[in-house]
This record gives C-alpha cells, structure tokens and sequence, in this order.
C-alpha cells in the first residue's frame, strides 16, 4: 500500500527534496537508468554537462532530474498548450450566480446567525479542530525587497509586518476561544507554504521573533513543489549547466505540498476537521476566522470561500459562480461586457456576477484526505515568461529578451468545479474589513503599501468611532487614523475602554490601558 502510495506521488510529481546534495554521485546503473527515461522522453539533453560537473554537482543535478517524471512533464506540457475542451465548454458556457442555498452576505445577514457562526466556530477553536495554512511562497520583488513578502512591513505605527500581524490575529482567536469555552491553551495550529526561494528566510525570521507569541510546535513551514522550465519547442531548459530552470508549481501546489510536507498527517493526528486557507499579502485577512467557520460547518460543505463585492463591472478581478451547473471562477477576461453589466433581477442595483474572488477558502479535512483522487484531475497552466537558461549546443548562458519558454502552474481554484453546488458555500464579506492586497511597490495608489496601511489605520478609526470614541488629527487625510493590534481585538470586540477616549491619530492601540 506505502509502495502504490509513493508512486502516485512521484507520477503526479507531489514530491519534494530538500535543499543541499549528497556527497556521493549515483552509481553507473542508477544513471543509466535515469538517462535512458529522459532519453525516452526526448529530454535527455539535460545531460548535456554532465560528465564534466563535480562529483557535488552530478549529485545535486541527479537528484533534481530524479524527482521529476519526464514524461509526465511532457504531459502536462501537451495539455496546457493545446487544452482539450470538454463537451461543455466546446458550446457556450452557461454562467449563473451561486444558488441562494449555497450564499450568505455579511452585509445583509441576521445578526443572529452571525452571532450563531461565530459562537459555534470559536468552539471548533476550542475543540481543537480548527488549523489554518498560509500561502506564502511569493517574494517582495515587485516591492523592491528579495525577502519573502510577509517580512514586509507596510508602514503602520508599530512596525510590524505581514507575519506578525496574521500571528497575533491567530493568538487572539485563541484567547477568544479560552475566553468562550473557559479551556486553557487552545491552539491552533499555523502551517505556512513557502517556495524554494523563501523557505529558509521565513524559517529565521519566525526564529529570530519567537514566533511572534506562538508555541514553536504550532507553526510548521513548509514548500511547496517545483517544475521544470519549458522552452518554446517543449524542452527541459537548464539554468546553469549543473541545474534545472524550475519555478514553484503555483498556488494550486498546495495540495500536493499538504502531502509530501506531511501537513495532512499532522493534521490527522490532531484531529482537525476544519482548515481556513489565505494569502500572505491580504492584511485585513481575519485568520481562522471563527464566522466563516461556523459559516462552512454548518452547511456541512467540503470548499467555501469568501468574496467582496465586485467595484464595478470593469473591475478585473475573478468571480466565483457556477459554470455549467458546478461552482468556479472566471477570470474578468474570459467574461463578455454584456454578461459583466449584467443587473441581478432581484436587487437591480446590484451587478448579476458581483462574487470577487480574493483567494480566501476553507476546506473540510475530509475533503483534504481525497486529494490523491483528484489531483491527477487539475490543470496546469502556462506562463510565457523571458527565462534565463544554458545554450546546450554552445554551452553559453542566454538572457532572452523576449519570452522564450513557459513556466508551468495549477490555480487553488481549479478544484472548485470537482465539487457538486452542495458542497461548495460562498461568504460575502465587507472590502473595507476583510481585503486589501499587496501587490505593487510604493506610490503606485492602488493595492501598494500606502493602501494597506490605510486600510488598517480606517479599520481601526471605525472601531474606536462604533464605541464612542473620538479620533482627532490635524494632519495629512493619511493621518487620521489609528492601528489596533490584534491582541487586543479581532474583529472590533472589546474597545469599550476607548469609549470616553479621544485620540489623538494616528496613533496605535496596543494594550488596554
């Protein structure tokens, strides 16, 4: 069973191999072996330089090239540049909103139900059955940092970064959830995706904060996958004449790393049946946000997700809906003007397709235990990317200044469509408390550091406004607001020691005093 197991495994390519090479090259029969698969492939090329490495350089080229099936890559190489389509999609697609049945809207939901998720998820807290896994495999290129992008600090009073602000929203959870059942050391248990380029610097840099307040055995970090570059005419690209050209497999990866990191059998062991899924770069993200898991339990679905509501009909964001009667996302492009203006029948002020995908998902565990059923079933996507790479007949290294490969990805949406419209829920949620990404440097004016810091420097004005307190600034408009850590509250709760304060902003509360 381990055997058949393991080999599912290396034939989706859900393996994973830590940095650092052995000391010793491969025996003559392992080579041969090796070299006569890619050859059979038509990629063995990769060879090209072999004989002339260091004993530490076959080792460490051998071992990459043995974690990948080169005929699988040829594979899913074929597929992605020639998508077959489906009966379905050969004829137009038939684009609906989710089903009421499957919906609720934070903006327009009983406060009552609300309330009910909320009690009900910090009891998942409580039970110990609640993990959350991050998505944090991006570095802060477009930032102007190497470094992984939660290390980011946006700018707030207080300094902190991405990481820290998530860390301590999880702590409060916690204490809110000791709070409710009346247990000592709740926890929850934070598993964090990296890529080969972030690994070993969000490793120290949770090291050298402690953890920022966490139990060092409740944080896991993690990699997720890699694949081969692929130039033009469908060959292996070689970086250096010693190593692959690989890329991290995309979000969509996470699926196989729960596996090969061994996060699903930690999971297992501690009983979790109820996992919250985000991205680094959203700063207003309410991590295990005990609403949205009292949320999807209660409908006793196996993926929900939270949406915004979509600006406008030009906004180029992806939507969450059904396609051909199966829940999914279309991207902005794929999705015709009359289709995006489009007025909802019931609310004509509202657009029909308004569900803005913002990669924030839960996942029951049993669904999680079915991913070697259906992973071989996801789609790899392609990238046209500018790839570096060594001129195997010249033995020279090319720097293309036009695309001249593709890198491979999956999307941690693609699985949407595997579900029936039963098993799939979807949160609306408030812009303004729940989503403001990270994604361009400073200066830009729209999803950059001076955007995010704002978000939560309103966010936190509203707050101290709803108890009664008095938020005063004489200056800049980006000045007139104040940051709340999260260890001192989550959501809003628990500020009505502000309620006779005024304050002077910005300004930041970090205790109650």
């Amino acid at each position: 069973m381990a055997a058949t197991f393991n080999n599912l495994l290396d034939r989706l390519h859900l393996t994973s191999r830590e940095e650092g090479v052995p000391a010793t090259e491969p025996t003559q029969e392992e080579l041969k072996e090796l070299r006569d698969n890619y050859a059979k492939a038509g990629q063995d090329h990769v060879f090209t330089f072999y004989d002339d490495l260091s004993t530490s350089e076959k080792a460490g080229l051998f071992e990459r090239l043995k974690s990948f099936d080169p005929q699988y890559i040829n594979e899913i190489t074929e597929k992605a540049l020639h998508p077959a389509q489906s009966s379905h999609e050969s004829q137009e697609s038939k684009l609906e909103p989710l089903p009421d049945s499957a919906t609720a809207s934070i903006l327009d939901s009983k406060e009552e139900d609300i309330q009910s998720w909320y009690t009900s998820g910090l009891e998942y807290v409580s039970k110990g059955q609640v993990a959350v896994v991050l998505m944090a495999g991006g570095q802060g290129t477009r930032l102007g940092s190497s470094d992984p992008k939660g290390c980011f600090n946006i700018g707030l009073p207080s300094q902190k970064s991405l990481f820290q602000i998530q860390a301590e929203r999880i702590w409060k959870v916690q204490q809110l959830a000791e709070k409710q059942s009346g247990k000592k050391d709740i926890s929850i248990p934070w598993y964090v995706m990296t890529s080969g380029p972030t690994r070993r610097a969000t490793e120290q840099y949770f090291e050298e904060h402690n953890y920022f307040g966490l139990q060092k055995d409740n944080v896991s970090i993690f990699e997720q996958g890699v694949l081969p570059c692929i130039s033009n005419d469908g060959k292996i690209l070689l970086e250096t004449k010693a190593k692959v050209a690989v890329a991290p497999d995309g979000n969509g990866g996470i699926y196989q790393a729960l596996l090969t990191s061994n996060v699903r059998t930690d999971m297992r062991k501690r009983g979790i049946q109820h996992i919250h899924a985000y991205c680094v770069d959203n700063c207003l993200v309410k991590v295990a946000d005990p609403v949205f898991i009292g949320f999807a339990a209660s409908k006793d679905v196996d993926i929900a997700t939270k949406v915004v509501r979509k600006r406008n009909a030009k906004e180029s964001v992806g939507l969450i809906l059904q396609k051909n009667g199966k829940p999914d996302v279309v991207e902005y492009s794929e999705m015709d003007d009359t289709t995006a203006e489009a007025k909802d029948p019931k609310q004509p002020d509202l657009l029909k397709f308004r569900a803005a995908n913002i990669v924030n998902h839960y996942y029951s565990f049993r669904f999680l235990e079915s991913i070697e059923d259906w992973a071989h079933q996801l789609p790899h996507h392609l990238a046209r990317k500018k790839i570096p790479h060594v001129d195997v007949e010249k033995g020279e290294t090319v720097k293309p200044d036009k695309p001249n490969g593709i890198k491979l990805e999956q999307f941690v949406f693609d699985v949407f469509p595997l579900l029936s419209l039963e098993k799939f829920a979807c949160m609306e949620v408030k812009r303004e408390d729940e989503f403001s990404p990270l994604k361009n440097a400073k200066g830009t004016g729209e999803d950059d550091p001076d955007t995010s810091k704002q978000d939560i420097l309103n966010q936190g004005r509203r707050w101290v406004q709803n108890v009664g307190g008095i938020v005063e600034s004489e200056g800049a408009p980006e000045e007139t607001g104040v940051e709340v850590s999260p260890l001192v509250s989550y959501g809003g709760e628990s500020l009505e020691f502000l309620s006779t304060r005024t304050i002077k902003a910005p300004a930041v509360i970090e205790k109650e005093d």
